[in-house]
């Protein structure tokens, strides 16, 4: 990540510094206790909403949310629910998502949504309350040390030593986790400090020696960039979600139309670019299209954007793009040359790198176009080829439901005009596949850590962020399963986010992997009842209605459409449990690995 406890040159565990102290330069106001203090910096920073679940720890904090006219709490009915729709509040909006947690167990609950939004680049703040300050370290009730356990898997993180230090470091945390590349940020508060009195000066200015997020690219090393695109053939974009979280989608869809080269994204990517544009290739990878594979690996330039070159989009990593160019240009210094050694390394702001190579191009002659190109003939022709010779399908069906069809029908139902969160699994890669995204942020996924259970929470994240969208998860059985109780939350709160269950009554993707390599072998991946294997179970319809939230069952073809509709009309939170076959397979699969030589198509 951009930065550590490390690189910011100063131990949050420690008191002000009296250098820090001149750093508080607002007003004071009236005596607060310490949770008040932390809220009214909250409000300072413009959060509207925080999920949050109270314990022994935290409680003086939720007595001051109570009280405050800015800002929503939500009640998530577990940590993991808070913290996954904290995340997806960031992911829609750029903006940090907020959550929080009493100690012990309530903090060690937050861990997984914090490891996602490190793995994926997602601002977020996550709260802890902690045990009192005489107490840490003597292993009291409920006491764990989430600041150490959580030190790999934060941008940065604070432990509260004192009161006077609350403004400072709610202002630094909310800066550290949305400037350059983003990430979440930990503040861990003993419950003593909540309690004390003080009369705070709130933060204008910001002092951190040692942290510079945002590179620029000089034009001379961005003008050897335009000189390769003008020496070779067979040039393609490889993007990813750095472009989403730096702002820089028009900035890349203006580079690829003046330039005429084809884009490729990364799952994290997806949105970035929109994928019913000549120029998508949709996203490449283990289950990407074999187009986007093929090109990116023939390609003679690989113009590297904002990615980390993933093992699941480059496969056996040494033979990746082994014969092209690659340029990487990223904001984080860590990842260039981190997995792949490239040719041209720029380390930049991608807003500001895209920007600067338009104006070249458009100084240089290049007109956009979106259609008629008149640039790399022969290479068009290529992809054009592998296109018509790959597409992506699925052995369409006259009654039973394939997962594949159900999607597709959604995007159709939507226009595409939709926010789509997923669970992890096969149909996590189907939604990819098959509802084309146009727009940034319209593709809410755990990409890089693959969380079960991030669906259904990310879709209520989502809809309050962006209330004005439908928002639907797109989910399996066993996903959506694992955080169900947060049904109740979208219920008590009003919050209209849809559920679409594609249920096979397996672990569909490991299912898959056990029919591929494991001679059909079932290690523990069957999810309904074992006694009465045909069953459907769990009853998603009675759990639901326990909840108060409308469920349908579709198990025919012919009244999915219609089941569709009235999810999409429904004011309220909704659940469709559409019945699909386990024994259908994402394709393309490139195994673990192998190369995109490799590629599975049948």
């Amino acid at each position: 990540m951009t930065t550590s406890s490390d690189t910011l040159n100063f131990n949050p565990a420690q008191k002000a510094s009296p250098n820090r102290s001149d750093a508080l330069s607002g007003p004071a106001v009236g005596s607060m206790n310490g949770a008040e203090c932390l809220v009214a910096c909250l409000e300072r920073e413009g959060v509207e909403v925080i999920f949050a679940y109270p314990g022994g720890a935290s409680m003086p904090i939720h007595q001051a949310l109570t009280k405050s006219k800015k800002i929503r709490t939500i009640l998530p009915r577990h940590e993991q629910g808070g913290v996954f729709a904290a995340e997806a509040y960031g992911r829609a909006t750029g903006r940090p998502g907020v959550c929080m947690a009493t100690s012990g167990p309530g903090a060690t609950n937050l861990v997984t949504g914090i490891a996602d939004a490190f793995m994926d680049s997602i601002p977020m703040v996550a709260i802890t309350g902690q045990v009192p300050q005489h107490m840490i370290g003597t292993g009291a009730f409920q006491e764990t040390d989430v600041f150490g356990m959580t030190l790999p898997i934060v941008k940065h993180s604070y432990l509260v030593w004192s009161i006077e230090d609350i403004p400072r470091i709610v202002h630094e945390a909310f800066h550290i986790a949305s400037t350059g590349r983003p990430g979440p940020v930990l503040i861990d508060i003993p419950k003593n400090i909540q309690n004390q009195l003080t009369t705070p000066r709130f933060v204008d200015s910001l002092n951190l020696p040692g942290y510079a997020p945002i590179p620029l690219a000089q034009d001379e090393i961005l003008a050897e960039v335009f000189r390769l695109i003008k020496a070779h053939d067979k040039p393609m974009l490889y993007c990813g979600g750095g472009v989403i979280s730096g702002n820089a989608s028009a900035e890349l869809l203006e580079f690829a139309e003046r330039a005429q080269i084809p884009v490729a994204t990364t799952l994290m990517g997806i949105g970035c670019f929109p994928e019913t544009h000549p120029l998508s290739l949709k996203w490449l990878g283990m289950h990407g299209t074999v187009y986007a594979n093929n090109a990116v690996n023939e390609a003679d330039l690989l113009l590297a954007v904002g990615v980390r070159f993933d093992d699941r989009v480059t496969g056996k990593v040494e033979k990746f793009a082994e014969h092209g160019t690659i340029i990487h240009i990223d904001i984080d210094n860590s990842e260039i040359n981190k997995n792949k050694v490239v040719k041209l390394p720029i380390l930049s702001d991608l807003k500001h790198a895209l920007s600067r190579l338009n104006k070249m191009l458009a100084e240089s002659g290049f007109e956009r176009r979106r259609n008629n190109f008149n640039r790399h003939h022969d290479w068009f022709r290529q992809i054009d080829e592998w296109r018509k010779a790959y597409p992506l399908k699925f052995a369409d069906t006259e009654d039973a439901i394939q997962p594949q069809y159900a999607i597709r029908l959604l995007y159709e139902l939507t226009g595409g005009d939709a926010i789509i969160t997923t669970g992890v699994g096969q149909h996590q890669m189907w939604a990819g596949q098959f509802f084309d995204f146009d727009t940034p942020r319209s593709f809410l996924t755990s990409a890089g850590l693959g969380a079960m259970g991030f669906g259904y929470p990310a879709a209520i994240g989502a809809k309050i962020a962006r209330p004005d969208k439908q928002v639907i998860d797109i989910d399996g059985d066993g996903s959506f399963l694992m955080n169900i109780q947060e049904l109740a939350t979208a219920h008590i709160e009003k919050i209209a986010a849809k559920a679409l269950i594609l249920n096979n009554q397996h672990l569909g993707m490991v299912v898959q992997w056990e029919d591929r390599f494991y001679q059909s072998n079932r290690g523990h991946t069957f999810l309904g009842d074992p006694r009465n294997p045909r069953r459907i179970y769990p009853d998603y319809v009675e759990m639901c209605k326990g909840f108060g939230v409308t469920c349908e069952r579709v198990i025919f073809k012919k009244d999915l459409r219609a089941a569709l509709q009235r999810m999409l009309d429904s004011e309220e939170p909704y659940v469709l449990d559409v019945m699909v076959p386990y024994t259908e397979h994402v394709l393309p699969m490139i195994p673990s690995g192998m190369t995109y030589k490799d590629i599975i198509t049948e």
